[in-house]
């Protein structure tokens, strides 16, 4: 297989091009087409004068044209970087800024909607439309320092000569943002060689086949959703590509497109699980799986119910390790709650906070080293630094301290404990507390503002704001959640807001957020 995330597209197109690789909706690509395409929007960046590690952002649904901008640019020797469709114009400008992105593919719709935030960006040189418009409805959309491309056209140029850009396993080749504990999102710097060992190693131990037909539900922004990409193309297998509205789509286009497998996280699973499926699922779903947050043993048993022979596997990972563990389904009911062994070239462990290895049972964090482990945070050598460190009797090598505190049984097998962080992990994102306080920074009649996960059935963690009122305005909810549906994508919006006199500080002057839990919980749920 090719050294290069891109390559195994071609081997697929030379070996067995005819193979369907992408659908989407009435639409698909087979091998030879992907390859081509991506073959031509490399070109078009090339004469764009893209420059090696030059960043592609993708501000796209899940459609063709995003993942032939995402793996074209990684093969004209770019970084591509995907944002997730349901980001806000903030959020946005703020991939786009920290990333130096030279170059953004998008429609027309979500351009006008960002259109006043890009100012911001001075790097930004090109907006490349995968509709462009008719020349009337341009005026206005365009700034002193961008260049409107058309795709159709740039990929069409009869001059896409061929390629020969040097690229090596262990140069980058992708941005992955993820939110941290602390400030606003970090880009994670993901190399070749990372997205080909995950691919390889996670269609292993999943049993990938030729003719799987996986279902693309998660954003291609998030590392999970990503590898749905990557493990098909790995082995020559079909994604197919869904952007739904209402959890009976994913049912409908399991049925409809004789879906082999499916990945999900907690939320989108107990929607699923709650719907009526159709008898003709049970005889083409044959695996699937959860990441992104524990899957209750009631979820499991539901879906095992709707589908007595399926496959099930339970997994953790961290953004900066792509995948660390999985619990095949052969030992599901032996070691539930489990999150399993190590997938293959992974090297997990448990450590005290010197690096020693714990012994069986005892609480540690979670280290993970091997080729797994990516290049650091972008452009932040402080955090990376924190994160990515060697172990004491491991030589230089570097190794990524999760922050999560878990045990391994006498077999070998590890279970979740909590997070030590601050993170709020809800319908499978994990989201910074101090990302969603931020929007309340300038909100007349708020003083303070302070966001916490709390214990969901359906949502892993909803996002509970506690709000200090500064007493000069009304305390009005519906007014405050309003404003924040406004700055922030859906996923961020509280489910509760509960206004509070104090706001518990510690010895340095910062919030307690510990302590505030508590409050939150013996004042207002009686849970203390």
């Amino acid at each position: 297989m090719g050294e290069t995330i891109d390559q195994i597209i071609k081997q697929h197109a030379i070996k067995h091009g005819e193979r369907i690789a992408l659908v989407d909706g009435q639409r698909n690509w087979c091998y030879v087409e992907l390859d081509r395409n991506c073959d031509a929007f490399a070109a078009g960046l090339v004469r764009l004068n893209l420059q090696p590690n030059d960043r592609v952002a993708v501000y796209l649904p899940k459609q063709l044209e995003t993942v032939a901008g995402l793996f074209g640019a990684a093969r004209a020797g770019g970084v591509f970087v995907p944002i997730n469709p349901v980001l806000k114009a903030a959020q946005v400008q703020y991939v786009l800024k920290n990333s130096g992105s030279r170059y953004l593919v998008t429609s027309f719709q979500r351009l006008k909607a960002i259109l006043g935030q890009l100012s911001e960006c001075p790097d930004l040189d090109y907006i490349i439309l995968v509709d462009y418009p008719p020349e009337d409805e341009i005026d206005g959309l365009s700034a002193p320092h961008l260049h409107l491309v058309n795709w159709r056209e740039m990929t069409q140029s009869k001059k896409a000569d061929a390629l020969t850009i040097q690229r090596k396993p262990e140069h980058i080749a992708a941005l992955l943002y993820t939110s941290g504990s602390t400030g606003l999102p970090k880009g994670v710097m993901i190399s070749h060689q990372n997205l080909m060992v995950g691919a390889e190693s996670v269609s292993g131990y999943l049993n990938y086949r030729t003719d799987e037909r996986v279902l693309a539900v998660l954003p291609l922004s998030f590392d999970y959703g990503l590898s749905q990409l990557t493990t098909c193309f790995y082995v020559g297998a079909t994604a197919v590509l869904l952007n739904h509205l209402f959890p009976n789509d994913v049912i409908k286009a399991i049925e409809k497109h004789d879906i082999t497998g499916l990945a999900a996280v907690p939320p989108l699973w107990h929607q699923l699980l709650n719907l009526n499926w159709p008898e003709s699922i049970k005889k083409t779903l044959r695996f699937a799986t959860n990441s992104g947050g524990h899957m209750p043993p009631s979820l499991i048993n539901q879906l095992q119910e709707k589908v007595p022979d399926i496959n099930f596997y339970a997994m953790y990972g961290l953004t900066e390790a792509f995948r660390s563990t999985y619990l095949p389904p052969d030992m599901m009911d032996q070691k539930m709650g489990s999150m399993g062994k190590a997938i293959p070239y992974a090297d997990v462990r448990v450590v005290d906070d010197e690096g020693n290895p714990c012994a069986d049972g005892v609480e540690g964090q979670l280290v993970h080293g091997g080729p797994l482990v990516t290049m650091g945070y972008w452009q932040d050598k402080a955090r990376t630094n924190e994160r990515f460190k060697p172990l004491v009797s491991e030589g230089d090598a570097l190794w990524v301290w999760s922050g999560d505190t878990v045990r391994r049984d006498e077999d070998g097998y590890f279970y979740f404990v909590g997070r030590d962080d601050e993170m709020i992990k809800s319908s499978g994102y994990r989201i910074s507390p101090l990302e969603v306080e931020a929007c309340l920074s300038h909100y007349q009649g708020v003083s303070m503002a302070m966001a916490l996960g709390v214990a969901d059935d359906a949502l892993g963690q909803k996002v509970v704001l506690l709000v200090s009122s500064s007493g000069t305005e009304e305390k009005n909810d519906q007014m405050l959640l309003s404003h924040l549906k406004r700055e922030l994508p859906a996923y961020m919006v509280p489910q509760d807001i509960v206004w509070i006199d104090e706001v518990p500080l510690n010895a340095n002057g910062k919030i307690d957020r510990s302590l505030l839990k508590e409050i939150y919980y013996s004042r207002y749920v009686g849970l203390a």
